[in-house]
């Protein structure tokens, strides 16, 4: 899908998958250097609508629909680097408390179509939802992962837990299943940059 993305916003675009308290958990900055520098530097966050836009509503717009609330001129001065057309993006988990994610996509060249935008939107559910943090894992289950991380062979793992070779084997497998990984490294990966271990 990245390959899509580039090809929907050849201008440049920013993501932020999962945002917690102040961070994302991933980010991808593809915009213009000298825009980020001068976004920055002028402190343009503070102003922006389609910042303003993201944090308080879910689903998808295009720019120049906000426009009027576009007071400090951002859009104009983002079109100087040719970020002349784009679309915001964003969701958040169910109930609206939660993480949240968003995107801004841009082009040169005309507007997004319905097509476009409504493609844009579900892949950020998607992201959204493959890297919400799993709830079902259990303390064992991250226990384990915290020794696989830490490079513990399967025959250490046990000899640490107190338990069989085969125990620590259907921990790592309930917790491959859990995160969708294919390997114990995987998973351990995983539920690192989820922050559970």
């Amino acid at each position: 899908m990245r390959n899509e993305i580039e090809a929907l916003a050849p201008a440049g675009y920013y993501l932020a998958i999962r945002v917690g308290f102040a961070f994302p958990l991933i980010e991808q900055n593809r915009l213009p250097e000298r825009w980020v520098r001068e976004y920055t530097a002028s402190a343009l966050m503070m102003h922006d609508p389609a910042m303003r836009w993201a944090y308080a509503n879910r689903g998808v717009i295009r720019t120049s629909a906000l426009a009027a609330d576009d007071i400090q001129g951002v859009f104009e001065l983002g079109k100087v680097h040719g970020l002349e057309f784009g679309a915001i993006v964003s969701c958040v988990d169910r109930g609206g408390a939660g993480q949240r994610s968003f995107g801004f996509f841009f082009r040169r060249d005309r507007e997004y179509s319905d097509e476009e935008l409504d493609r844009l939107y579900g892949w950020l559910l998607e992201e959204h939802s493959i890297h919400a943090q799993p709830r079902n894992l259990t303390a064992a289950e991250l226990e384990t992962l915290g020794y696989v991380k830490n490079g513990m062979l399967m025959k250490e793992i046990a000899n640490v837990l107190g338990v069989s070779e085969s125990a620590v084997k259907q921990r790592l497998r309930n917790a491959r299943l859990k995160l969708n990984a294919k390997t114990g490294s995987q998973a351990a990966a995983r539920a690192t940059m989820l922050g559970m271990i």
